[in-house]
């Protein structure tokens, strides 16, 4: 398997495709419709990138989201509209890309994988921190730009490897690896939006100033595209498993232990910056996963299988947070309030991480310091 060369070109064109899709998610509210098409359209847009290749696929996904924001300029003052064209369109454009993007720098990396998926998460976590929505002019700014820098990016899309594989392979369900892999990923995006959506509430509730809540959102983004690319290039020195699993305690440990003691905005600063880091991690890091275990010829399907799982995660997740909060008083009632939304995020992040230091005792057969 080659290492770079024109490796270095894809993750580049995969780069700036990631920047747009995935760069949105950290927004607004039409989030939910777009993760919705995402996720439950995962397994189909796997057999779509198969069957058509990764530049007509390239070509394809980015015309979707064009559209998308286009056609949002027209919808800015329709909720209803704005969760077809944006929630819709947008996300199966964004559902096709992201699929593409995950798998393809695989195909090219062995060695320096981990570090090639970092960079293409990372410019998602770049986006998620520039790219603002709001007025119709925004969309439409927003959908001339994924035309004028993507299609370019698509010339350059290419597969290395492209082999007719089943869409779904069935017999992975009797690979405790798979099995284990699948649940701990699935667990492990409940508590990934609570930190996002929790933030500006939560300074507000802190009596901080309200331009508070924005700056660090726009941290914790930064912090996300950091931790892609830091956690990305620790797949290579130590293991993607044994990497996901750092970042996921990392994300454990920031929610059990300073973001319930965060009263004043210092270790609140601290907190956003840590699990930041480990939410990006936890991204950048499953799909060298998946190909370090079933090799770059597999991890589209399989790939699109486990991302099937996190639908419930995504939709879940921040609202189960947010009855919780509801529950025991709401906002109003000061930060003591936030704690048990903090402990259930905090407390599935280590059960994720349980499962997936399963799958690295499976893999190293209890050969502890394998690189794995």
């Amino acid at each position: 398997m080659p290492e770079g060369g024109y490796g270095w070109v894809v993750v580049a064109s995969c780069s700036m495709i990631m920047f747009f899709s995935v760069g949105g998610f950290y927004s607004w509210g039409v989030i939910q419709a777009q993760l919705a098409v995402e996720t439950f359209g995962a397994i189909v847009m796997g057999r779509l990138i198969r069957w058509m290749g990764s530049r007509n696929a390239g070509f394809l996904s980015c015309s979707l989201m064009a559209l998308g924001q286009l056609l949002s300029s027209a919808s800015s003052r329709n909720v209803g509209g704005l969760f077809v064209t944006n929630g819709i369109v947008v996300g199966l454009g964004t559902s096709l890309s992201f699929m593409l993007c995950s798998t393809l720098p695989s195909q090219y990396f062995k060695r320096k994988r981990g570090l090639a998926n970092g960079a293409v998460y990372g410019a998602a976590g770049i986006g998620g921190a520039v790219l603002t929505f709001g007025v119709a002019w925004t969309f439409r700014i927003i959908g001339f730009s994924i035309i004028a820098l993507t299609f370019p990016a698509c010339c350059f899309l290419k597969d290395r490897l492209r082999r007719s594989t089943a869409t779904i392979e069935w017999s992975l369900f009797w690979d405790p690896r798979f099995v284990m892999l699948a649940l701990g990923s699935a667990i492990g995006t409940f508590p990934l939006l609570v930190p996002p959506f929790f933030l500006p509430l939560y300074t507000d509730s802190l009596g901080l100033a309200a331009s508070l809540g924005s700056i660090l959102l726009a941290v914790f983004n930064i912090s996300s595209a950091l931790g892609r690319v830091g956690f990305g290039a620790l797949c290579d020195v130590c293991g993607p498993i044994t990497s996901l699993s750092l970042a996921l305690i990392l994300s454990a440990l920031s929610l059990l232990a300073i973001w319930p003691v965060s009263s004043s905005l210092t270790p609140l600063v601290v907190f956003t910056i840590l699990n930041g880091l480990g939410n990006g991690g936890f991204f950048s890091t499953i799909p060298s996963v998946v190909a370090h275990i079933y090799g770059p010829v597999r991890v589209t399907t399989v790939f699109s299988m486990i991302l099937t799982g996190w639908a419930a995660g995504y939709l879940l997740g921040a609202p189960v947070a947010g009855w919780l909060l509801d529950a025991y008083g709401g906002s109003g009632a000061g930060i003591v309030a936030y704690r048990p939304a903090m402990y259930y995020a905090g407390s599935l992040s280590v059960g994720s991480a349980g499962f997936i230091l399963g799958v690295r005792v499976l893999t190293t057969k209890r050969k502890w310091f394998s690189f794995a």
